[in-house]
This record gives C-alpha cells, sequence and structure tokens, in this order.
C-alpha cells in the first residue's frame, strides 16, 4: 500500500487553486455527471494491470464536443464545445476535466481510492426560461469527491467502483454511484472499448434543490409543490471507444443513457425519465 508523500499533496493544493480561477466553464467538472462517473478515468486502472509499468507522466490534451439535456429531466438538449484536458502523474495524482483534481491516497496493482475536486456549475432559469422561469438559480459550488475502483482480476478485468460527492453551496446534498464496467471483445492496443451500468443516489437536500418545489417557487412558477425525497436518482449504462489513428493523436467517443428514478422520475420539473449524452473528442496523447 503506498500513501501519498506530504509534498506532493501541497503541490495538489496549489493547483486546485489555479484550477478553478483559470479554467473555463465548459471544462469544469460537473455534478450530476452528464456522463458516467466511471467514463471520466475510462480504462486508466486497468492501465497498471496490463502494463509492465505505468508511466511518470500521462498527458493528454484536444477538443470534444458534447451533447447533453438543458437539464436534468429536460426534453431539450444543447451542444457545448470545451477542451479535452488529462494529466496524470504516475497512478498518484491526476488533473481533468471530467474528474477534477485529485490525487490517490491507497493504491495498488489492482485497486485505488482517492479524493478530488471538482466544481457543480449549477443551474440557471436561463437556461430554460419555459421550464425553469420562477424555480430560481442553483448556484456554482465546489464539490469534494471520495472514491474507490478495484479490477477483480487480470482474467477476469471488471472494474467495480464507487464515489461520494459532497457539493458545498449551490445545490447542496451528497450524491454517490455505484458501478461496474469492462473491457468488451474486439478491444485491442490501438482500439479499446469499455461499458458498464452505474446508479446513483442522492440525499433528501440535493434531490429538494434539484427537482423539489416549494410554496414560494410554486406560487412563482405556476408548478404545484412537491416535495423530493431521497434515495435513488437515476440509473445508467456507458459506452467508451477510444481508437488511436497514430502513435499520439486519438478519437474517442462515449455514450451515456440514463433513467430517472424516484423523485427525480415523478417531480413536476421533469419532461422525460430518459436522458442521452453523447461526446466526441480528438486528442493528442504526448
Amino acid at each position: 500500500m503506498n500513501l501519498i508523500s506530504k509534498a506532493t499533496l501541497q503541490g495538489l493544493l496549489f493547483l486546485a487553486f489555479v484550477w478553478l480561477v483559470a479554467m473555463p466553464e465548459v471544462a469544469l467538472a460537473q455534478t450530476p455527471s452528464p456522463l458516467q462517473e466511471w467514463q471520466y478515468p475510462g480504462g486508466s486502472i486497468l492501465q497498471k494491470v496490463f502494463m509492465p509499468e505505468v508511466p511518470k507522466w500521462s498527458e493528454v490534451t484536444g477538443l470534444a464536443v458534447l451533447e447533453q439535456p438543458i437539464y436534468e429531466g429536460a426534453r431539450g438538449y444543447r451542444v457545448e464545445v470545451g477542451p479535452v484536458i488529462d494529466i496524470r502523474y504516475y497512478d498518484i495524482a491526476f488533473l481533468s476535466v471530467g474528474e477534477g483534481l485529485g490525487v490517490n491516497l491507497l493504491r495498488g496493482k489492482t485497486y485505488e481510492a482517492g479524493v478530488a475536486l471538482g466544481y457543480d456549475l449549477g443551474r440557471r432559469d436561463s437556461d430554460d426560461y419555459n421550464r425553469l422561469h420562477g424555480l430560481g438559480d442553483i448556484g456554482r459550488a465546489p464539490v469534494f469527491k471520495v472514491f474507490g475502483s478495484w479490477v477483480v482480476s487480470e482474467k477476469f478485468p471488471v472494474v467495480l467502483r464507487a464515489d461520494l460527492r459532497k457539493i458545498v453551496g449551490g445545490a447542496e446534498g451528497i450524491i454517490g454511484d455505484f458501478e461496474a464496467f469492462m473491457p468488451l471483445p474486439g478491444s485491442s492496443k490501438t482500439f479499446f472499448m469499455l461499458a458498464g451500468p452505474s446508479i446513483t443516489f442522492a440525499n433528501r437536500q440535493f434531490m429538494g434543490k434539484e427537482f423539489g418545489v416549494s410554496a414560494a417557487q410554486s406560487a412563482a412558477s405556476g408548478y404545484a409543490s412537491y416535495v423530493a425525497h431521497g434515495g435513488d436518482n437515476e440509473f445508467g449504462l456507458g459506452f467508451s471507444a477510444t481508437k488511436f489513428l497514430t502513435a499520439h493523436w486519438l478519437l474517442n467517443t462515449n455514450l451515456a443513457v440514463n433513467r430517472l428514478l424516484g423523485s427525480a422520475r415523478d417531480s413536476p420539473i421533469t419532461q422525460t425519465q430518459a436522458e442521452n449524452t453523447f461526446e466526441i473528442a480528438t486528442a493528442y496523447r504526448w
């Protein structure tokens, strides 16, 4: 079992400040995630299982196009263009558009566990004025995450993953995921595919902010008052495929299919329980 050094932790805290100040809005790690949480690190943990050694630095930068629902439960979609940034130092620390800034406090050949700092972009009624008017904005806020992943074995490379995210301000509340994914048949060194399910839970505080309608909001919006309860939030399936066009250039696609559950599904704000997100990116591995 390896532990992170104090010097590395101090460096990460400095990078966290720079990251939150300097990164453009579209690049920030989001909560709830438009993709499955496991799709952001992808198969990075499998690299330790199938490669003789992890490189000191792994750096991938590029450009991505993402189509996702305007807000959770919306029927309409929006398209965003943003940077791809994924920088990893051994299997110790990472800076990523999807994962945020994090460190693996515990790590081994088949497991890792750590903490990360992300940022929730919130929700504005101007995102969909006809549907959100009167509900008020949900402010932006930092998100602290703890996570852990475990590869069952080299012969049976299923990855089991769990995370817990706390939003400090904004939507507030706590969200968690239980996930599993594995490489698909047909994968190779230059083309690999991953797929797996995910289930997301959220506490009452978060659900109330995202899907509840208070008496004041009801009067302003015309929606009936609605009390959202904590519990299962959504179930999803994710698929990722990466093709190396050259030794450095790659093409990556991600698809996430989600279905809202419980109070999220039954909320008067929700237009549809079916949500699909698609991302395509081209990037350069340095």
